[in-house]
């Protein structure tokens, strides 16, 4: 039983060491202020669903050693979620349903940005344009902006050995 709850707590550890590394690259002020994302809570979650996603995609690759801790910090992730929107003054029975729409807005995401980074056609700017720059007016080349920086962190991530994932350690390159 130890045993247990010693591996599951350092799942959960690591899980928060790499939500943190996200969070933090995702709050940086670049995002807002070059590339037009809309610096509200809505365009804080759309950043924080956009780093977990580069995040978990790489962490698909080696699903077999990764699976608990992709998992931990899905749950991690939405765990924040709901304790954001209770400070934010959201009641009880509103928060259920918000986090329902939440987790469901996450795997359209999901989706569209996994097809986006592999399609040749400009797949990945439209599911930007769509769920990130949603109602706000921008540039051409913000959209390009950021999309270029998530093919490049998707790379960057993927280059990354799992070992190093699983001990909590992540770095995100540069912004562009």
């Amino acid at each position: 039983m130890y045993k247990l709850f010693k591996l599951r707590n350092r799942k959960n550890k690591v899980a928060m060491e790499l939500y943190s590394i996200l969070v933090i690259q995702a709050r940086r002020p670049h995002f807002y202020r070059y590339w037009g994302i809309p610096d509200t809570p809505d365009g804080r979650y759309d950043m924080i669903m956009l780093h977990a996603f580069l995040v978990l995609h790489r962490l698909k690759y080696d699903h077999y050693n990764t699976k608990n801790i992709s998992q931990a910090l899905f749950d991690l992730m939405f765990e924040d979620m709901d304790k954001n929107l209770r400070e934010m003054g959201v009641g009880d029975t509103g928060i259920s349903r918000r986090i329902k729409q939440m987790a469901k807005a996450f795997y359209g995401r999901i989706a569209a940005y996994e097809y986006g980074l592999n399609s040749p056609d400009n797949a990945l700017e439209k599911a930007i344009e769509r769920n990130i720059y949603r109602n706000v007016p921008v540039a051409q080349e913000q959209i390009t902006m950021l999309c270029k920086y998530i093919r490049q962190e998707a790379k960057n991530l993927a280059n990354q050995r799992t070992k190093r994932l699983l001990n909590g350690r992540l770095s995100f390159d540069a912004l562009l």
